[in-house]
């Protein structure tokens, strides 16, 4: 994989395993961006040779240098791979996103115009169904067909008040970004901060598996005097569609457990992050 040649201004660590189909989606949302000063740093929790040779291939069809951080798969470690990805950002100011959030083509832009020091960015996702998450094509992505609420509801998205994600822009977007009651918190989906705030705190917690675990930095970076800024109507990704077959009901236990005393205890650290 290629490496930026000078520092880019932004890294965007997008998380994935085994999700070719998804991943190659999100890759071409991210070859649509307006603002282009960034690299795409993979973090891999043990995928097979398909993500690699995808990656292999995608690098010499997007304008953006790639970092591909894999670790062996032993099970759900996406805080081990994550804290792994961080340290092989080259930028000060991090994205983080999944393989399965397409962005919209503003979606760099946004979190880089919006940056703040002492602050991080809470973005947004649509969620799409199966049908539609299967459909949308290069072109399709190309075009920001997959954006359009008329397109979508052609394909038969139902008319909702969360349809305003997609079509909220300028003084709108601001207002529903004030006015919505969903806490500003660090969403692994779509949020940002600084490289230098995520190494204050350690990092994720190890520990956690599925649930909660970007949470729980979310509110560390608070106990730490990081405040937030929600753009969840600005900073736009449509997430598609799978399964969630590392989700139990222990591994939510053990993290809620871990997040209560998070805050209880005001913990600005974890033993069990990226400096053990």
């Amino acid at each position: 994989m290629k490496r930026a040649p000078d520092k880019p201004k932004i890294s965007v660590v997008v998380s994935t395993y085994n999700a070719e189909a998804w991943l190659e989606k999100v890759l071409w949302g991210f070859n649509c961006q307006t603002f282009r000063d960034f690299e795409v740093v993979i973090a891999d929790d043990g995928s097979g040779p398909a993500t690699r040779e995808l990656l292999q291939r995608m690098q010499r069809e997007v304008f953006y240098p790639m970092v591909h951080v894999w670790q062996e798969d032993d099970g759900f470690q996406k805080s081990r791979i994550l804290n792994k990805a961080i340290l092989a950002c080259n930028a000060d100011y991090i994205i983080m996103t999944d393989g399965d959030c397409i962005p919209r083509e503003d979606f760099v832009q946004v979190h880089y115009i919006n940056k703040e020091e002492g602050y991080f960015i809470s973005g947004g996702y649509y969620m799409l169904p199966m049908n539609i998450s299967l459909m949308i094509t290069r072109e399709d992505i190309e075009q920001q067909r997959c954006f359009d609420i008329h397109w979508l509801t052609e394909k038969g998205i139902p008319k909702t008040f969360k349809n305003n994600k997609l079509t909220a822009r300028g003084l709108v977007a601001r207002i529903f970004n004030t006015l919505t009651p969903t806490n500003a918190s660090w969403n692994g989906h779509n949020s940002s901060g600084w490289k230098k705030d995520i190494l204050n705190v350690n990092g994720f917690d190890e520990r956690m598996q599925y649930g909660g675990q970007d949470r729980e930095l979310g509110e560390r970076l608070f106990n730490f005097g990081i405040k937030s800024k929600q753009l969840r109507y600005s900073a736009v990704c449509v997430h598609l569609d799978h399964k969630r077959g590392y989700k139990t009901p222990e591994s939510l236990e053990k993290n809620a457990n871990i997040r209560r005393k998070t805050r209880k205890e005001k913990r600005v650290w974890t033993h069990y992050g990226i400096s053990k």
